[in-house]
């Protein structure tokens, strides 16, 4: 199901994920989470991911962020293969993974400490992305103070602070309440169409999936690998308006059923 989607992204391949495969070995016998996994995904592009449970959409985030390796295949970043974590990579994890004894502020500012910035720019970068995320109010606030979706915004603005070129979000918004999630959404949009960042995005929900991205990619069942591709032909800027139109939710369906269909298969 492909279309004539309006492309935001510069047509320069950013990550190439080649025939990668991954086994895990357990007590009863090797598991296979992926097989055959292939994606070449443009600069700047928006990637989503959709699968039935266990289908490998972690696996290859993990592997893509070099937190995992592939049992056999590869993934190149900008032409490099990856063997372990880069700057160039920002992940973020449904589990927020903040640090609790540092405010916001210093949350945001702990990676560019790494680098060795100057203090003023630490200081300078760390604001914008606060203020981006719209924490200004909240900079000297410690994680405790903060709801979920407001402990979420800090892990999205300490990831963007570190400039990468590539961000990899595992279910950023699977933890928060409906009203949240929308919100976190809307604003991620807005971020990337600004920022223009290459993104690769992870979610059990269809609706969030084909509302962000320019491509959504559905998974089999285990093995996983690459089902369709689903070409999302639907103009940016988008706003939650766009969930309203006959083309949404035409698209909404096709992969809401593709991934059922998945999802039946699993439990054969």
């Amino acid at each position: 199901m492909a279309g004539n989607s309006e492309h935001l992204s510069t047509g320069v391949i950013k990550v190439q994920a080649k025939d990668v495969k991954k086994i895990y070995p357990t007590s009863r016998g090797d598991v296979v989470a992926l097989n055959g996994f292939q994606l070449d995904i443009k600069e700047n592009e928006f990637i989503c991911v959709v699968g039935p449970s266990g289908c490998g959409k972690s696996t290859i985030l993990n592997i893509m962020a070099g937190l995992e390796k592939p049992t056999s295949g590869e993934v190149l970043v900008d032409g490099k293969s990856v063997n372990g974590p880069g700057a160039e990579r920002g992940v973020v994890f449904q589990q927020y993974a903040l640090f609790p004894w540092l405010t916001v502020k210093k949350n945001v500012e702990f990676g560019l400490h790494l680098k060795k910035l100057p203090k003023e720019e630490i200081g300078r970068i760390s604001d914008h992305y606060i203020k981006m995320v719209e924490l200004q109010d909240f900079k000297n606030a410690y994680p405790k103070e903060l709801s979920g979706g407001m402990k979420q915004r800090v892990a999205i603005a300490r990831a963007y602070a570190m400039n990468p070129s590539l961000l990899l979000l595992d279910e950023p918004f699977g933890a928060l309440d409906a009203q949240t999630r929308t919100q976190l959404q809307t604003e991620l949009l807005n971020t990337w169409e600004t920022e223009r960042k290459t993104c690769f995005f992870i979610t059990h929900d269809v609706e969030e999936a084909v509302i962000l991205a320019q491509r959504v990619i559905i998974m089999s069942a285990r093995p996983g690998r690459i089902k369709e591709i689903v070409d999302v032909d639907i103009p940016y800027p988008r706003t939650q308006e766009t969930k309203l139109t006959r083309r949404f939710g035409e698209i909404k369906n096709h992969v809401w059923s593709e991934v059922y269909n998945e999802y039946l298969e699993q439990r054969k």
